[in-house]
This record gives structure tokens, sequence and C-alpha cells, in this order.
């Protein structure tokens, strides 16, 4: 491998190599770079949500109810199940875009006790300009890749991913 082709990954696991020998450092290397390009990729999307006045936070949660479709609304329970947060966490969240006029709470027709969450007109606004911007992002982040380097990898992730996602 010439020094080109090296990446920060290489240099650590070169160094965990020279001072414990006696270890096998391999999987360091692929999570290494996950967790290296995570940071990059979430910095990425970070910088474009920050432009429609969103955090991830703000853009998954008005993300799930506009792929929803219409009427563009759900329970909280049902924005539980998609975004593994905690119930705390999420009225937090449904306070804060509620505040903004992104989202607003409506009784349950079917059951007075629940509520719905709903995008309002600004809202869906504002994701559908922030998904659009988004997804060009997407396609930015992975250009450093062919089409068939991407299904390769894509299915790669994905087999990894349902190890620890099935039960």
């Amino acid at each position: 491998m010439t020094k080109s082709d090296q990446d920060a990954v290489d240099q650590i696991l070169q160094q965990w190599s020279r001072e414990r020998p006696d270890l096998d450092v391999t999987p360091m290397g692929l999570i290494g770079r996950l967790g290296r390009l995570r940071a990059h990729i979430s910095r990425a999307h970070d910088t474009v949500f920050q432009r429609h006045g969103l955090n991830s936070a703000s853009f998954d949660l008005l993300a799930t109810l506009r792929r929803s479709g219409p009427p563009f609304q759900l329970t909280p329970s049902d924005l539980l199940e998609t975004m593994m947060i905690t119930s705390g966490t999420m009225t937090n969240r449904i306070d804060q875009l509620e505040k903004q006029g992104l989202v607003e709470r409506l009784p349950h027709p079917e059951d007075r006790r629940a509520l719905l969450v709903a995008l309002t007109e600004k809202g869906r606004v504002v994701i559908d300009s922030a998904v659009t911007e988004h997804v060009e992002n997407q396609h930015h982040l992975v250009e450093p890749l062919t089409l068939e380097e991407r299904t390769v990898l894509d299915g790669l992730l994905k087999k990894y991913l349902t190890a620890f996602e099935t039960p």
C-alpha cells in the first residue's frame, strides 16, 4: 500500500499492530472507518438542515410525518416507533416544532384520550425544501463511488445492519 492509498485509520492500525502485535486489529479498521464516515456525513447533513432552520432531530420528525402521506399526521406512538427515542424526548421535539409553527397537535378523531401530530402548511413547505436539498447533498456524498461500488457497499451494509436489527 502506497502512502497515497492510506487514510488516517491505516495509521492507527499500523500503530496498534506495532505496539500490540498480539491483537488482530482488523475490525478496528472497519469500525473506525464507519465512525469517521458517519461524522463526515453528519456534518454535511447538519449544514443542509441548518439552512432550513432545522437540526437532525427536527428534520427526522418532519420527514417522518411528510413521508407518511396525506394527511401527514401520526400519533406520538407512531412517531416513537420510527425514531428510536424516549417519549420525553419526543414530547420536547414536538413542543419545539409546534413553537416554530411547523407541526400542530390535533385531537384524535377516534380516541379522545389521544393526539395526532400533524404537519402545518409551513412545516410541509420547510420539509419539502429541506428534503430536496438533503437528497441532492446525499448524491454529492456518494459521488466518489461508482454505481457498482454503491450497490455492493449498500448490500454489505444492509447485511451488517440486519445482524444488529433482526430479533
